[in-house]
């Protein structure tokens, strides 16, 4: 195991980001065990062209895109077993070319920086997107839980950036619980990068923005910390953990109860006067989807939904009505399991705050009856089918005043993407129904058809672009093996423009014209849907996708 590492030399008494003064010894610093890498290597270069080192053998003849041994930013023995061990089992020479690049493609590239928090012995870790050079706690969160087999493996240096990333994070949500993406820690000594969209921005609550990269409240971020500590407490049984002061997770879980609460807050108080919004958000900018209405409060909201208002979507586009149906849904199921964990936390000490447990639960099961309440809407079914009756469907978002948006956006949580966070089954009567339905462009504005892919976009980077971060989770919640899910990975394996890498959009007229060559979330969940294949439908993997 290799981890890039900042380690202080020397004991001192230091006053902690949350003020608390204390005397610390320093863990000793580690030696380093393998070569630099090389002055200028730069990875957002080297995913933008081919290279022939040598190529896949198939049609598509991709490269191999990991960076040199000694470039990467972590190095796992188990990973690289792992991947060998796979893509032996994989017949197409593409497919395993693709799978052997993009699931490491976070381990090798992505954490940015790990190291010890203000002197003290909990290890951190800065984990970018990719091409860009800023931590989400959404995306760095889903880049994490794509390693969670090697999580339940016992890889140590998954289970080490599992704390550490959850450690950074309950930082960034103490400090700013409105903000969605953040600069590097101190400790890094990583100078801020530079976010000129958001130089101008005008936002309530007021951030720092040496420590937040942009602030835009989106829920599916707390929501996205809530699952990377789901999976590690269900992975390992034990609540030790979190219940270390210095990680202060029950004022973290106090701290999104609270946000979450303040904006259900609604437009008007019921005799109809304006009330304050907990949250605004007003942007500069020729994107209509980068800034919000009325003086950055978004549309009006009413008040007879107890719903959660999200002003940004998970695709950082601003909601046109702000209770966004699938946040709201990942949120609840998340909430859900997390009352699990403080349950047994609250078994084990005294320090723990009274009610905790009861607040979570009430909160997650409260907005699955709104859901179910204000999310499910009446659409008339005989567009699709002749004589048919009108149906029930999930909406993508509501106001409460009755209006509905019939669409679906390709970044998790979508509605298509409800199985794999929990929400419900994907059996589930109105789930195939709305899925049905979006699958199609005769009442999803936003699917894409072209001969290179089919599949869902978004308005991030709007019409004729598909995502084929939306394709995997088309195939990750389907069983149609035979038909359905091999034409998609073909899609798939067909759309890298030989890069060997999942990109964030593909042109579905034109598979050279894509948007984000280094997306590593996208290149994760790639890599966890053929580790689902090789565990437990390994004959997907036999065929032929030439």
């Amino acid at each position: 195991m290799f981890l890039q590492t900042h380690n202080p030399t020397v004991s001192d008494t230091t006053q902690d980001v949350y003020g608390a003064t204390s005397t610390r010894t320093p863990p000793p610093r580690r030696q380093p065990t393998r070569p630099s890498c090389p002055d200028g290597f730069d990875y957002l270069t080297y995913s933008r062209r081919r290279h022939e080192n040598p190529v896949s053998a198939g049609r598509y003849q991709m490269s191999y895109m990991r960076p040199p041994m000694e470039c990467r930013t972590v190095v796992s023995d188990i990973m690289d077993s792992l991947i060998a061990n796979v893509t032996a089992e994989i017949s197409d020479p593409d497919l395993a070319r693709l799978f052997e690049n993009a699931y490491p493609n976070t381990l090798d590239t992505a954490i940015k920086w790990t190291g010890f928090a203000n002197w003290t012995v909990d290890r951190l870790a800065f984990v970018v997107t990719g091409d860009i050079d800023a931590m989400w706690l959404r995306d760095s969160a889903n880049q994490l839980l794509s390693y969670s087999g090697l999580l339940e493996y016992g890889d140590e240096t998954i289970a080490d950036l599992y704390r550490a990333v959850i450690r950074l994070q309950a930082r960034y949500i103490l400090e700013n619980p409105f903000c969605n993406a953040f600069q590097a820690p101190f400790e890094s000594k990583i100078p801020p990068a530079d976010n000129s969209a958001a130089s101008e921005d005008r936002v309530f609550p007021p951030y720092n923005s040496s420590s937040v990269f942009e602030c835009k409240w989106e829920l599916d971020s707390l929501a996205a910390f809530l699952r990377i500590c789901n999976v590690y407490y269900q992975t390992f049984g034990t609540v030790d953990w979190f219940l270390d002061e210095n990680l202060r997770f029950t004022a973290v879980i106090q701290t999104i109860l609270a946000t979450a609460t303040e904006m259900m807050t609604p437009t008007y108080d019921l005799d109809g006067w304006p009330l304050n919004s907990p949250y605004t958000f007003e942007r500069k900018s020729y994107r209509a989807t980068e800034t919000l209405a009325n003086d950055g409060q978004g549309n009006p909201v009413s008040g007879d939904a107890k719903l959660i208002r999200s002003a940004f979507r998970p695709s950082d586009d601003s909601t046109h009505y702000q209770f966004n149906i699938p946040s709201n849904m990942m949120f609840s199921s998340q909430l859900s399991l997390c009352a699990n964990l403080i349950h047994e936390m609250e078994n084990r000490t005294m320090a723990m705050p009274v009610g905790l447990w009861k607040e979570v639960v009430t909160m997650a099961d409260d907005l699955r009856y709104e859901i179910e309440r204000n999310g499910v809407v009446v659409v008339p079914w005989g567009l699709f089918e002749e004589n048919a009756d009108n149906a029930t469907v999930y909406a993508y978002e509501v106001d409460g005043y009755g209006n509905f948006l019939l669409m679906d956006d390709a970044n998790i949580p979508s509605l298509l993407s409800a199985p794999l966070y929990g929400y419900l089954n994907k059996s589930d009567e109105i789930y195939l129904r709305t899925r049905e339905l979006l699958l199609t462009n005769w009442r999803n504005p936003y699917f894409m058809r072209g001969p290179v892919m089919n599949a869902m976009g978004s308005p991030h980077t709007g019409p004729g672009k598909a995502w084929p971060m939306a394709t995997i989770v088309q195939i990750m919640t389907s069983d149609d093996d035979d038909g359905g899910i091999l034409a998609l990975l073909k899609e798939l394996v067909s759309t890298t423009d030989g890069t060997g890498l999942i990109h964030e959009s593909v042109n579905t007229f034109n598979a050279s014209d894509f948007t984000r060559p280094w997306f590593s979330w996208a290149n994760g969940l790639f890599g966890e849907m053929i580790l689902h294949f090789y565990y437990r439908k390994r004959e997907i993997l036999k065929n032929s996708f030439q």
